[in-house]
């Protein structure tokens, strides 16, 4: 049985495509914005602002400064874990008492819901590198996918239809410790985002040794793509208008 963590208030109902996995949701009564920072590796910060006052920070993935690049002290309200390593689990960098997700199940927060989904490190089944966990992050109309260290060459049926339908994807391209950019094409054709974010890959100063993101950018055929400071979206910017998946670098923060 799925584990259900509940704070905040369930505001209505939001059907989901044909490829939707959820059956409630929340009305989309108004989304200022979401802004989606990447701090390096797998590390982002997605901020949801309502109106001019709530605002909901959601952190994944902080890393420690062993890993070559710092991260300053942060502030959320909402923490997720994808995994135990230490690239991904500095839980003591955020600041205050956030609400922190390390375990597969279901989860809402402030009207935020977060699905946890097994997944694996490598492709044997966690045998080299343990487990892996997916985070699908649904809010006021926009569904965002976090892969974290994903190692298997292609997702499962049932992580598929769990996944269900996606807006933003961040994925890892670098190989070496996770899936690489030919690999994450493949993924990508599973999941159809509407916006693909590339993480996890050589940044310099960083000690693992990974690919560039060019690699991923030559396999997609997005050669040359400015990264970007920050993504920020409304809803109608993920809506079924977007005729044509999108890949947006963004620059280390």
């Amino acid at each position: 049985m799925s584990k259900l963590k509940t704070i905040g208030i369930v505001i209505g109902k939001l059907g989901f495509g044909e490829r939707g996995n959820l059956d409630t949701g929340i009305f989309v009564l108004y989304l200022l914005h979401m802004q989606i920072v990447w701090k390096g590796q797998a590390c982002f910060s997605v901020v949801v602002s309502r109106g001019k006052q709530e605002q909901i920070k959601i952190l994944i993935d902080p890393f420690e400064d062993s890993l070559g690049i710092k991260l300053p002290s942060q502030e959320a309200d909402v923490v997720l874990i994808t995994h135990g390593h230490f690239d991904h689990n500095n839980v003591k960098i955020v600041k205050g008492d956030p609400f922190i997700i390390d375990s597969p199940g279901e989860y809402e927060v402030k009207s935020v819901f977060v699905q946890g989904i097994p997944s694996f490190h490598d492709d044997v089944q966690g045998k080299e590198r343990g487990a892996n966990i997916i985070y699908t992050v649904t809010t006021d109309g926009i569904t965002i996918c976090h892969m974290g260290d994903f190692g298997q060459k292609e997702l499962t049926p049932e992580q598929v239809e769990k996944i269900g339908q996606v807006h933003v994807l961040m994925i890892p391209v670098g190989g070496t410790y996770t899936i690489d950019g030919k690999e994450a094409g493949k993924i990508i054709s599973q999941i159809e985002p509407k916006i693909v974010i590339p993480m996890h890959y050589a940044l310099p100063k960083l000690k693992p040794n990974l690919a560039p993101v060019s690699e991923f950018l030559q396999v997609m055929g997005k050669k040359g793509l400015e990264p970007q400071a920050k993504i920020t979206l409304k809803a109608k910017d993920v809506s079924e208008k977007m005729a044509e998946m999108e890949i947006v670098v963004l620059r280390h923060q």
